[in-house]
């Protein structure tokens, strides 16, 4: 069976460069770099999000802090061992970048018409069991993990979160579902305490889902197959 591994993992980022770039890692003589991108949401709220790019996409006069750039690729997980400690990354791996000022008026009004700022879409399956909650203020929310497949039987795991009555939907979703979601890049601070009792911040990055259907379900309705919610925008 061939399989496009290239469809089960779309992603379109619109934003500006806010960090110079660092190397990352070298492949077979190709190497690679990291650089944080700037993306506004709806709420004016921003999500700094960590591009990998191979040198081979690089311009070294255009790609500095205070571009705007487009970029098209993957959103991708690995694993990293730090202090005998598994901790899974995740990042855009790009395959594409086209500089703002390479782009015709007629491509910067279609970005502006399709919102496509910040858009992920996934085809992949449930790793474990969703974890659904609520907030203080009622607000429902859960945590999926979800396996997309990629070539040479590799697979990234994507953290996602669900809101509203999509956090609903998913609540019951047994591992192995085969879903496909819709929805954003974000970043996310929190705080870690250590046993010592020192306090560290981190950033999270995970998918805000913005819509959800069930690939293959026969049984459902098409109002239960899929599933969004207004409220990611913000």
């Amino acid at each position: 069976m061939n399989i496009n591994y290239s469809e089960n993992n779309n992603l379109t980022l619109v934003g500006k460069v806010v960090s110079e770039k660092k190397f990352s890692h070298e492949i077979y003589g190709e190497k690679f770099y990291l650089f944080d991108i700037e993306i506004p949401r709806l709420s004016e709220i921003s999500d700094i999000i960590p591009v990998t790019i191979s040198e081979r996409l690089i311009d070294e006069e255009k790609l500095s802090i205070g571009a705007r750039v487009l970029i098209k690729g993957q959103f991708r997980s690995y694993n990293s061992y730090e202090n005998e400690k598994n901790k899974l990354i995740l990042t855009v791996f790009a395959k594409d970048i086209v500089f703002e000022s390479e782009l015709s008026e007629e491509e910067r009004e279609d970005i502006k018409k399709q919102q496509l700022s910040n858009e992920v879409i996934l085809m992949g399956y449930i790793c474990k069991k969703p974890v659904y909650r609520q907030t203080p203020f009622g607000r429902e929310i859960a945590d999926i993990l979800i396996a997309v497949n990629r070539a040479y039987n590799k697979s990234d795991y994507i953290p996602a979160i669900a809101w509203g009555r999509t956090a609903r939907f998913c609540q019951n979703m047994e591992p192995g579902t085969e879903v496909k979601v819709v929805g954003r890049v974000q970043s996310r601070k929190y705080e870690k305490k250590h046993e010592d009792g020192t306090v560290e911040s981190k950033t999270a990055y995970e998918l805000s889902i913005g819509s959800l259907e069930v690939v293959n379900e026969k049984e459902n309705s098409e109002e239960s197959k899929k599933a969004s919610d207004e409220e990611t925008a913000v």
